[in-house]
């Protein structure tokens, strides 16, 4: 099970031997601590020249969060939309074991919606969760770089969470197909996805407007991707690494606990690994999982020309890099249930740790 995680192209979050508990305290995310109010907005992107993988018939189109720095103003934005939030949570039960209405995923985030920028070009850092989750799942990590003077972007790729909730209360639901190739085509996939979102940014920049809806940006978003950086969690790690093979427009990347293989076994190694990179990649890790114990990332090191460093959290788990780290002991689950998951270091401790090195690292290199 760890290393199918550590892979991140397949699995999700199993607890099934977790009893119900009693009612929890409402969901919430630790603070950003940056100078910056956090700023949001979502776009509707639609990618005309590339058919759907997952659905026949279908255009691609993707829904991604911004955020920016801030001035006050605006309200705050919910965690999930409420057409999102429900099928999440329902999946996320089944995998506790407790009531759906136990998962308040529309609670209130930090970022505000409807605020305007502070102003002034920003550097980028795009994000992408870990196969078949939620752009939400890195929600605490975003926050804070963006209250750090980030413009911050979280991909959704359409067809892989439980669902994905459209302009209109249309959703989306996961429509992966099973199969030995699955994996290589849900990186291509995710790997063109993220190269569309920096099309989409680069227009904003312009002074454009990418929204499929033409919905109004916030007033003064000012993306500079001439400092773009890019992290991820599991497959968005992966992700990441070959987004960065493909495209020059990336500086910088962070891998959080994503393996850069398709099989471990058969050596079947993404083109990050094989061929390294010429500039500076962070990896991050958990538990038993190090470059000691995966062999992609042994390969990896091996091609790397760039500058790299490595950081391992040795009482987290590979959840530890998603907002699970500080959601799932608010359920008052009992905590060696969890800890497989999350580990068994202190939640906030765990996110000032990974906050503080992604942090130092784009600021190193994107500012």
């Amino acid at each position: 099970m760890r290393k199918i995680l550590a892979a991140g192209l397949t699995g999700a979050l199993l607890l099934t031997t977790v009893p119900a508990a009693a009612a929890a305290t409402p969901l919430r995310l630790p603070a950003p601590t940056g100078p910056y109010a956090v700023g949001t907005t979502d776009l509707h992107l639609v990618d005309h020249a590339r058919p759907d993988p997952w659905v026949a018939g279908t255009t691609r189109e993707l829904m991604v969060t911004v955020r920016y720095p801030a001035r006050p103003g605006g309200s705050p934005a919910p965690y999930l939309t409420p057409g999102a939030a429900g099928p999440v949570a329902e999946e996320d039960a089944r995998q506790l074991s407790i009531s759906a209405d136990r998962l308040g995923y529309t609670f209130p985030t930090h970022a505000r919606a409807g605020a305007p920028a502070a102003g002034g070009k920003r550097p980028v850092v795009l994000y992408s969760p870990g196969a078949k989750y939620p752009r939400s799942v890195g929600t605490a990590l975003l926050e804070q770089l963006t209250s750090e003077g980030y413009v911050t972007v979280a991909i959704d790729h359409t067809h892989e969470p439980a669902a994905v909730e459209f302009p209109g209360g249309r959703v989306e639901r996961r429509a992966l197909p099973s199969g030995p190739d699955v994996g290589k085509q849900l990186i291509a996939t995710r790997v063109a996805d993220t190269r569309f979102v920096l099309d989409a940014l680069e227009t904003v920049a312009r002074g454009g407007n990418p929204d499929a809806e033409q919905r109004a940006l916030p007033v003064g978003l000012s993306p500079d991707l001439s400092r773009a950086g890019m992290f991820g969690h599991s497959a968005g790690g992966f992700t990441t690494g070959e987004t960065m093979v493909a495209d020059r427009r990336l500086a910088a990347g962070a891998d959080l606990d994503g393996s850069m293989a398709y099989s471990q076994s058969a050596r079947d190694f993404g083109r990050i690994a094989t061929e390294g990179l010429d500039r500076p990649f962070l990896l991050m890790s958990a538990g038993d999982h190090s470059a000691a114990s995966d062999g992609s990332w042994q390969e990896f090191l091996s091609h790397q020309r760039g500058p790299v460093r490595e950081v391992r959290l040795p009482d987290g788990e590979h959840f530890s890099f998603t907002d699970y780290q500080v959601l799932l002991p608010q359920l008052g689950l009992d905590p060696a249930a969890i800890a497989p998951f999350i580990g068994t270091t202190d939640p906030a401790r765990s996110l000032a740790t990974q906050r503080a090195c992604l942090s130092a690292f784009f600021a190193r290199h994107l500012r």
